[in-house]
């Protein structure tokens, strides 16, 4: 008669414990299994009954928050590096990416979208390869992930064009005029390199487009637009799915025509109300605005933060490729603008600052402030599951918050540590 099989351990199980896990609308103290050679998360009860497997080390977070890893769906860049560059040596542009991957980590965000604004062709055709899903390698070290690249742009309306040069936006009539903008080997593929497009509904002729883009794996966002609430309806219908930093660059709510704002209190039929992206970060929006929407649509609320590259840098004048142009932004604090104007040219905060503000200012719980940057997020780019969960079979990317207050009695998040497929690659006052 033989012994029975013995627990055994070595085999890359980390046991976090006495720790409060995002579950849907609320936070249940619960323990997590993780895996670092599968680099998901694990069922605890068939680890230990089905594989009796032991964890190599438990570790006590001493009942801290333990968020799934944040996804930023807009940054532009950051740490210096702008997405929307070219170098004559392209190795310098991976190098870049790969030193901004291993600071944006530091930070929660465990994926993002890289996004690229407005730009001439030969531009997205030598960027866009670099910006594809960077998932397969799944090397925790080698920091944040790419979910895949968002253009936003050039097809937006010269009238809502932000900081985007007029010169470069285009309206395509055909599929093929798409294709050659970014480059057929950025719009097929599976995945394709681009993951979501910003684009404005009332071009002509591109709203027949859209279905065909949908068929590609490519996702959709209104966004830089005058669309009326038909057409932004018309568009919802076509395919998309979400509106790009609400009520930035486009038309105001009106109580004969609300636009694109209109489509968070009702959609065509059979058409699910949209997803938003909200810029939270102090300066893009009202306090009351931002409460507005998230009451409006509460599962349909994104956190972005549309930074630039100058986020994480001092204060200064820094040069921007801004299509046919080469402009500059002033940096002062956290505001950011269009150098000789008064336009803000997208952001400088982090994600967890615009989380912070948003659970200032929103009315939401620290539970449903955390799903705006993890479960919605990872929905919206259809990766739910995988991304932005603490499930079984989920990805390991996971964020430690402490609760701390501010000089004025507001409980504020921090992020304390960040694992990546099941490793921990940022412990706060550790190098």
């Amino acid at each position: 008669m033989g012994s029975a099989k013995q627990p055994q351990p070595g085999n890359g199980i980390t046991k976090l414990t006495n720790c409060r896990l995002l579950r849907g609308d609320d936070l249940v103290f619960d323990d997590l299994w993780i895996s670092s050679h599968t680099g998901k998360i694990l069922c605890s009860q068939a680890a230990f009954y089905d594989g009796f497997a032991l964890p190599d080390r438990t570790i006590d977070l001493r009942g801290r928050i333990l968020s799934p890893g944040f996804i930023d769906c807009q940054l532009n860049g950051a740490f210096g590096f702008n997405f929307s560059t070219m170098f004559p040596n392209m190795s310098q542009y991976d190098t870049n990416l790969c030193d901004l991957n291993q600071k944006l980590v530091q930070t929660g965000v465990t994926s993002y979208l890289p996004t690229v604004t407005s730009q001439a062709p030969e531009l997205y055709h030598a960027v866009l390869p670099h910006l594809g899903p960077s998932g397969a390698t799944r090397d925790p070290h080698s920091g944040s992930e790419s979910l895949g690249a968002h253009c936003e742009g050039p097809f937006l309306s010269p009238a809502r064009n932000g900081v985007h040069n007029v010169s470069s936006l285009r309206s395509p009539s055909t599929l093929k005029g798409i294709d050659d903008t970014y480059g057929p080997s950025n719009t097929t593929g599976s995945p394709p390199p681009i993951k979501l497009i910003t684009l404005a509904p009332e071009l002509p002729r591109i709203l027949p487009l859209l279905p065909a883009l949908r068929s590609r794996s490519i996702l959709l966002s209104l966004g830089h637009t005058n669309a009326t609430y038909e057409t932004a309806s018309l568009a919802l219908i076509s395919g998309a799915t979400m509106i790009t930093h609400l009520f930035n660059a486009m038309a105001p709510l009106h109580h004969r025509n609300p636009g694109l704002l209109g489509l968070l209190g009702c959609s065509p039929p059979g058409t699910p109300r949209p997803y938003f992206g909200l810029i939270a970060d102090g300066i893009h929006l009202h306090p009351a605005t931002i409460k507005i929407a998230w009451n409006a649509h509460p599962s349909g609320c994104i956190l972005v933060t549309d930074a630039m590259h100058m986020a994480g840098l001092d204060d200064g004048v820094y040069p921007w490729t801004n299509g046919a142009s080469d402009d500059h932004i002033v940096k002062q604090g956290a505001v950011l603008r269009l150098q000789g104007s008064d336009t803000i040219a997208g952001s400088s905060s982090m994600l967890i600052d615009c989380v912070n503000y948003f659970l200032r200012w929103s009315g939401a719980t620290v539970a449903q402030a955390l799903a705006t940057v993890t479960s919605t997020p990872a929905r919206m780019l259809e990766v739910e599951g995988v991304k932005g969960t603490l499930e079984e079979g989920g990805d390991a990317d996971l964020v430690v918050l402490e609760e701390v207050k501010d000089e004025d009695g507001v409980v504020e998040l921090r992020v304390d540590e960040v694992w990546k497929f099941g490793e921990r690659v940022f412990e706060r006052g550790k190098a």
